[in-house]
């Protein structure tokens, strides 16, 4: 069995990309693969986006909008994902699309289509959105990636139980699925080659799988 634990930019394109590429991934291997997309909101994202996007360093309004934005897509998808995870998908990929790609503002109306779209409950996600258990889900992701050493988005740890790895790989900004591809494989040599080339770092909390995770 393969896990994949992929930390995003909710409202990301790169991350979008991302994301699709292992859902392909998914269907098209014979394989067992069990993935999560978690949202990663932090100061160091935060000031990633405003150099990314030219926001000058004094504009306290644009910078607090971006980050109310992300958070609140962040909490969004929390939230959606409470009526089931294909639910949480569509919003996520959607909000994605559509604010990255489509260049449309995020807002609260883009929100509710997208859950309608999905065949979501709009009252039940009302309630879910603004309740403490979603905040708290959030907080819980934010922790598993600083326990992970998660910084930046998108980043990648993958457990690939099929080749006797008792520890997961972290991939840092992984624009491409080569990286990612080449971790599901089995074979001996690649063994050897993440074995050889990877550093360990040692994490001890029980939320974060299986205590190990190397360094690519």
């Amino acid at each position: 069995m393969i896990e994949i634990y992929l930390f995003v930019n909710p409202l990301g394109g790169i991350c979008l990309n991302i994301e699709k590429d292992i859902l392909k991934l998914v269907e098209t291997e014979n394989k067992k693969i069990q993935f999560r997309f978690i949202p990663l909101v932090n100061m160091k994202t935060i000031n990633h986006l405003i150099k990314l996007f030219d926001i000058p360093a004094h504009d306290i309004e644009q910078r607090n909008q971006l980050f109310e934005d992300i958070y609140s897509a962040a909490l969004d998808y929390k939230a959606a994902q409470l009526q089931g995870k294909k639910k949480g998908r569509h919003l996520l990929l959607g909000l994605q699309q559509a604010v990255a790609v489509d260049n449309q503002p995020y807002s609260s109306e883009l929100v509710e289509k997208l859950v309608v779209e999905a065949g979501g409950d709009l009252e039940m996600f009302h309630a879910d959105r603004t309740s403490d258990f979603v905040k708290e889900s959030f907080q819980t992701d934010q922790q598993i990636a600083r326990e992970m050493g998660i910084t930046k988005h998108p980043s990648a740890v993958v457990y690939n139980y099929a080749c006797d790895r008792d520890f997961g790989v972290l991939v840092e900004d992984c624009e491409s699925m080569d990286e990612i591809k080449s971790l599901c494989e089995t074979s001996e040599d690649n063994l050897q080659y993440f074995h050889e080339k990877f550093e360990l770092n040692h994490f001890n909390d029980s939320r974060v799988p299986h205590g190990h995770l190397h360094l690519l």
